[in-house]
């Protein structure tokens, strides 16, 4: 008898099935589907949809720097460069660009690493920010910071000393570690973040993980978020120091996702490669993989798609074999990689952009200072919120008390309790976050991940929201 479908949730790769990414999960799609009741007039106590459940800073209502959209025009249209009132640095930075480019043509392929000007530059990047050699061969260019992740994270599926793989991710995470590591086949050694501490990071929670998984898998990679996401956290350097040293004992390739490392408002950051290298002797020799990203710091082109991976120290055949699997999905887009190149190396003061540039520069940096102290103070003055400081990242992770009564609503529909608070928050008021067990918590504790760069007026009334709601839900539920 011949089947309806081809393939079916019995014959399809069954790891795929195992997915979950709570930042599109269903109360996203609940959003979008509400989005379009209030287009056809479908009554609601409230006016419009905020959405909060994704960093996209442009759709938040960001303006794109002028700057990087000048320099995409022109590379697109080098015809354009003839215009009078293009200042002379954008035209010498397409110039730049297109000149390593097969015809001067962003349409053309680019080597399935990246430009070689793009690669250049953000070395260059590297070595200013650390003080630490940094060489153009060690960087991949990618389609944002998660598909570079995925094809570092692809090198450890398969056993190891006959065991089956495993990666040690925080909790909480950000979900593309989770479902990655899903789709991969890889199990997660889960280690949590200490959220009385400021979601500090301790040795010994790593050496429980640790232990734990090893007694059925190969751990093979550590995990760092640094600055972290949810959680917003920042690492001091004697943290860094002790978990490169808990990485060498247990022989484990370290991956520091430091995609947030602009978005810092109150800390100093390190980066990983930077404390390696200082504390030299064998720890300089280690092999880690770090991680950028266009989408997040002040640029957040998340749209266009472009950021990088350094990965130092990888035998020879290791990094042929990276490249070639690299090679197989052709090249990054060119469009991105100038966002790139613009992003390591903006304008200057004595530049014809800088001016403007620091303009724009220094208002997302006031929004950002801003909205990170009201949410924080704001979230901890609603009764069963509390909130950690926001040190360097474009969220807030609040920790919410849910009443028994609630959470035992929530078990009659099937959800989680913190899904369920979500749902009707978002039913309620319009307001759409994403439930912490989208992101992993301590059992027992209810959370939920908000983006806090909207406009200004648009803030508060998220923020006015959510504080009637809860008063209103305790209430209901108490």
């Amino acid at each position: 008898m011949k089947l309806e479908n081809t393939i079916t949730s019995e014959n399809i790769n069954q790891k795929l099935l195992n997915v979950r990414y709570a930042v599109r999960g269903p109360i996203v799609d609940r959003a979008a589907q509400i989005e379009r009741e209030l287009v056809k007039g479908v009554p609601k106590p409230f006016e419009r949809v905020v959405r909060a459940n994704i960093g996209d800073c442009h759709a938040l209502g960001q303006r794109p720097f002028t700057f990087i959209r000048q320099v995409l025009a022109l590379a697109s249209c080098p015809q354009l460069v003839s215009i009078a009132d293009v200042p002379s640095d954008v035209k010498e930075r397409v110039r730049t660009i297109l000149g390593d480019c097969i015809q001067g043509s962003v349409g053309a392929y680019s080597p399935s690493m990246g430009l070689r000007a793009v690669r250049e530059r953000v070395a260059a990047y590297l070595r200013a920010r650390d003080g630490v050699p940094a060489a153009p061969e060690d960087v991949c260019v990618g389609a944002g910071a998660s598909d570079v992740i995925k094809s570092v994270l692809t090198m450890f599926a398969g056993e190891a000393a006959g065991k089956p793989p495993a990666v040690m991710i925080p909790i909480p995470q950000y979900p593309l570690f989770s479902g990655t590591l899903s789709e991969l086949g890889i199990a997660p050694a889960e280690y949590f973040l200490d959220e009385d501490k400021n979601w500090a990071l301790s040795t010994q929670e790593l050496e429980r993980s640790w232990q734990q998984a090893s007694q059925d898998y190969a751990v093979r990679a550590l995990v760092v978020i640094n600055p972290g996401n949810p959680t917003g956290q920042v690492l001091s350097r004697e943290n860094i120091e002790e978990i490169i040293k808990f990485a060498y004992d247990r022989d484990l390739f370290i991956m520091a996702d430091e995609v947030y490392q602009e978005n810092i408002v109150s800390k100093p950051f390190f980066s990983f490669k930077k404390v390696m290298h200082e504390m030299g002797g064998p720890y300089s020799s280690m092999e880690l993989a770090s991680f950028v990203t266009c989408s997040k710091g002040w640029a957040a082109e998340c749209g266009l798609r472009s950021g990088f991976a350094e990965l130092v120290r990888l035998q020879p055949r290791v990094r042929a074999a990276f490249e070639a699997a690299r090679g197989v999905m052709q090249c990054p887009t060119v469009l991105g990689q100038c966002v790139l190149h613009c992003v390591m190396k903006p304008p200057v003061p004595g530049e014809a952009s800088y001016p403007q540039f620091a303009r724009e520069l220094a208002e997302v940096r006031r929004t950002l200072t801003e909205r990170t102290t009201t949410a924080y103070r704001t979230f901890n003055t609603i009764p069963g919120y509390s909130c950690n400081p926001i040190d360097g990242s474009m969220f807030a992770f609040p920790r919410i008390e849910i009443p028994a009564r609630a959470q035992a609503a929530a078990q009659e529909r099937g959800m989680a309790p913190d899904e369920f608070y979500c749902l009707r928050l978002l039913e309620e008021t319009g307001v759409c976050v994403v439930p912490g067990t989208g992101f992993g918590q301590v059992p027992g504790t209810f959370h939920f991940r908000t983006t806090i760069l909207h406009p200004r007026e648009e803030f508060q009334h998220m923020m006015d929201s959510i504080s009637r709601f809860h008063h209103k839900f305790l209430q209901e539920y108490a």
